[in-house]
């Protein structure tokens, strides 16, 4: 029997098909050795692995840089309008094999690497062999990269994704963040328990950044303000320089590249110098570490709001970098030799899209620069504003929406605390207007919250200061419209849209799957990569028995794969011929890893009772990181490896069950785990997941879905066929009618009894025997209304048992899924958001590469 391809072999196989290959081999060979020689320490002529994965990173690179430049020139000459992603996170992951598969360079750069190279450094000549010398592969060598984790998780990623598709659709768009030194933290598990380690992503360089000091901008904090008859000035500010690093973005073989501009905080060289001449300059030196705080770190939150004065900072510091960045390249761009301000009037072509409220202080930053420093009237400063920006909100869970304190604002921003009470002032006068009389609404309406302590409240901010208000799936817009922001929705229908997120699947199909992604090219081509509503072609084939054969052929190939993985990493062996049923998400209560957790105990205790019925074997998977804050997430995670240990280790069971918990999940695991994955699980209550993109990167990857009528599941089952999801459990309405019966978490304990089993056996110590009262706290949870849908959720995962012991209609049920896949890509999203909001038109254009004639 031949031995089965390798990933990097398959990814090949499409690459000789017309997906890839077209660099000439021998100058990647030639840069590779170049690379290699500087790479090397002058003292040694043995090349580690690290030399040749940043000797291959910078040969990549090479062919980014010319197709970057080109782009930029491009955009210059047609001066298209731009569109600048505001966020707080990006979640890249890796971008070694991403760019490899975006610019066609697997096959050249296989070649490249794979044969002797030679080349001279100084008296030695060494011979350089990644197979020979150090048995070295692609994939070891792209596993040499760290992770750019700068991001918590979905919002984060779905920033990445978003820049992937803006490049492939040829639109001229920047995304701008904050460098974070430290990432979302790493996560080891000791004991049972999250033990978080600082993510120094950067120990080791970054081959991908570019810094550019001479877009360095100034950023000022605190102060105060003075009113004079020529205009206000914001004086006695604290100055914080914010560096640029620029950061390539290819789209998909159209030779396109954009800009991913991230800032690093630098204090400025005059800091304390007064100090110097009393004896403390050492001190100054030292504080100027207080002031570069601002990019140190990300904080670790995901779906919860922490109002501490450096996060303000944060916000703050991305917005008033990127806003001079913005009009420093209007100005070169659109004035005249005189700089009239018509032009700002008149051909402001700019678009800001606000990634949830974080940037949120885009909205008065520009009014400050507009009105102060540019003399606009307010009227027109606001008009350009509101047209400018638009606003993406990611949650409606009350205990995620910012709210500053006034006084912190006051402190920190005493300028912008001005014109957030003017802009306060005239919106109340309309509502006013509208509404007379009806101080009610005004309350809940205004921008500033009183009653305790006073707050500024910036979604109404950006609710108020956009064009364009879109939730990420069609239940979440609804809801938004419905309850969260109704009064906002009666007042200005027009603003409020809908934009289902997607994925990339550049990164979530061809690169993490190739297997997957060659059985796809065969019957239908390679264009689907591009326009992945071409997938719905497939169910053509949903009753080829070669099809169905191959679909499930690629699922077992990378169930082994990821099984090695598991068993090289963690030292855990499963059953590959076991159903792998998967949750990887952030760990928080209404994500309900706990209800998976009652999941494992009823059939862990219907294996006990009876061992001899034929059980369908699983090996149940759970991974995310919790907040290193949120004591009920950790709590959750010590559970489930505790069951994990009595589960384990009882021989009655054995490998029909097996519970896993997926160290320091992060985008290169979920590469991994989500092309072997045959269940996910997708079963936050109704209402509560905004849409979920780790949804779509499954059903992409042919597992099938159990989950709520929640977030994008909703799209998904209309897209699939609801018959080919397993959904369950309450609908929206459902929850919002038990809220207001009263949900009695005790009515359902007491009525059914393996629910009361699994409660008792959590509460009562049989997962904790060193420490009975362990789980006391969670046992009985019932913020998220976990066992009201147990029922129904228990009943499900039978059905899921049962079709998975007939694998041809459960692969049918795949095909489907991946056949309704379309909608659920991130150019589709774009496309959406260009056309809707930002009044832009895609392309699917391919500009000159950089040797071919312009």
């Amino acid at each position: 029997m031949s031995k089965p391809l390798t990933d990097q072999e398959k990814r090949k196989q499409i690459s000789v098909r017309g997906l890839a290959g077209v660099e000439n081999v021998a100058d990647l060979k030639t840069n590779f050795n170049r690379h290699l020689h500087f790479t090397l320490v002058k003292d040694r002529n043995v090349a580690t692995k690290r030399d040749y994965y940043f000797a291959l990173a910078h040969t990549v690179r090479d062919h980014l840089v010319g197709r970057w430049i080109r782009t930029q020139q491009h955009y210059y000459e047609k001066d298209p309008k731009r569109v600048y992603y505001l966020s707080l996170e990006f979640y890249m992951g890796r971008t070694l094999q991403n760019t490899m598969v975006n610019l066609a360079l697997e096959n050249a750069c296989d070649e490249a690497t794979y044969q002797r190279l030679h080349t001279f450094l100084g008296f030695f000549l060494i011979s350089y062999s990644v197979s020979s010398q150090l048995g070295l592969d692609m994939e070891e060598l792209q596993d040499m990269e760290e992770d750019a984790g700068l991001g918590n998780g979905g919002l984060g990623r779905l920033a990445a994704c978003f820049l992937d598709s803006m490049a492939t659709l040829g639109l001229a768009a920047y995304g701008y963040g904050i460098r974070y030194e430290f990432g979302i933290f790493n996560q080891k598990v000791v004991n049972g328990w999250q033990v978080e380690e600082a993510d120094d992503w950067l120990r080791y360089g970054n081959p991908w950044e570019k810094a550019r000091p001479e877009y360095m901008r100034p950023v000022h904090f605190y102060g105060r303000v003075e009113h004079n008859p020529d205009g206000v000035k914001w004086v006695d500010t604290q100055v914080i320089l914010a560096l640029p690093y620029d950061t390539p973005v290819p789209g998909y073989r159209n030779n396109i590249v954009n800009t991913m501009r991230l800032w690093s905080a630098k204090a400025p060289c005059e800091f304390h110098l007064k100090d110097f001449n009393v004896g403390g300059y050492i001190q100054a030196v030292l504080d100027k570490n207080l002031a570069e705080n601002i990019s140190r770190v990300l904080y670790p939150n995901d779906n919860f709001f922490e109002g501490k004065e450096l996060r303000l900072k944060q916000e703050y510091f991305v917005v008033a970098a990127t806003l001079q960045d913005i009009i420093r390249r209007f100005k070169a761009s659109k004035f005249d030799s005189s700089g009239a301000l018509s032009f700002m009037l008149t051909h402001w072509t700019v678009a800001i899209q606000l990634n949830d409220t974080h940037p949120a202080l885009a909205i008065p930053e520009l009014m400050r620069i507009l009105i102060d420093d540019e003399k606009l009237t307010w009227d027109t400063a606001w008009d350009i504003t509101v047209r400018t920006c638009a606003y993406t909100n990611h949650t409606v869970l009350p205990e995620a929406l910012e709210r500053w304190p006034v006084d912190l604002f006051q402190n920190l921003l005493p300028r912008h605390l001005e014109i957030i009470y003017e802009v306060n002032r005239r919106h109340l006068e309309r509502i006013s207007a509208l509404y007379p009389g009806d101080h009610d609404r005004l309350r809940r309406m205004s921008l500033v919250e009183e009653g305790g302590q006073k707050k500024i409240n910036m979604a109404h901010l950006c609710i108020v200061g956009s064009h364009a208000v879109n939730g990420v799936a069609q239940i979440h817009s609804d809801i938004i419209k419905d309850t969260v922001f109704k009064d906002f929705y009666d007042v200005d229908p027009q603003k409020f849209q809908n934009k289902t997120n997607g994925i990339t699947p550049r990164r979530w199909l061809v690169m993490c799957n190739p297997g997957l992604a060659e059985v796809i090219a065969e019957r239908i081509g390679e264009d689907y990569i591009r326009d992945l509503s071409q997938l719905k072609s497939l169910l053509k084939f949903v009753d080829d028995d070669a099809f169905i054969r191959d679909i499930a052929n690629v699922k077992q190939e990378n169930k082994l794969k990821f099984a090695v993985h598991l068993e090289e990493q963690f030292k855990v062996k499963i059953n590959p011929n076991s159903m792998f049923d998967v949750q990887v998400k952030r760990i928080h209560e209404y994500k309900r890893q706990l209800l998976n957790c009652l999941h494992i105990i009823t059939l862990y205790n219907r294996i006990k009772k009876e061992p001899n019925k034929a059980w369908t074997p699983r090996t149940i998977m759970i991974g995310g990181k919790a907040a290193p804050g949120y004591h009920t997430a950790k709590m959750i995670i010590k559970l489930i490896t505790a069951i994990g240990e009595v589960v384990n280790n009882d021989s009655v069971v054995g490998d029909r069950l097996k519970v896993i918990f997926l160290e320091n999940y992060r985008v290169t695991l979920a590469e991994k785990v989500i092309p072997a994955a045959d269940l996910s699980e997708q079963i936050s209550t109704a209402g509560t997941e905004a849409s979920g993109t780790g949804n779509m990167k499954f059903m992409l990857n042919g597992a099938l879905t159990i989950g709520t009528m929640d977030g994008a599941n909703v799209e998904m089952a209309e897209e699939a066929g609801e018959e080919n999801l397993f959904i369950f459990g309450m609908r929206v309405k459902d929850v919002e009618a038990l809220d207001k019966k009263g949900y009695d978490a005790l009515e359902y304990y007491n009525r059914i009894p393996e629910l009361k089993q699994a409660v008792d056996q959590i509460s009562g110590g049989f997962f904790s025997p060193g420490e009975p009262d362990q789980f006391k706290d969670i046992s009985l949870s019932h913020t998220v209304t976990v066992f009201a849908d147990y029922e129904d959720y228990i009943q499900c995962q039978e059905k899921v048992s049962a079709l998975y012991k007939n694998t041809k209609e459960w692969t049918k049920m795949v095909i489907h899924n991946i056949a309704g896949c379309g909608k659920f890509s991130s150019d589709r999203t774009i496309g959406q958001y260009a056309r809707e909001i930002w009044g832009m038109e895609p392309s699917l254009e391919k500009i000159a590469a950089p040797d071919d004639p312009r």
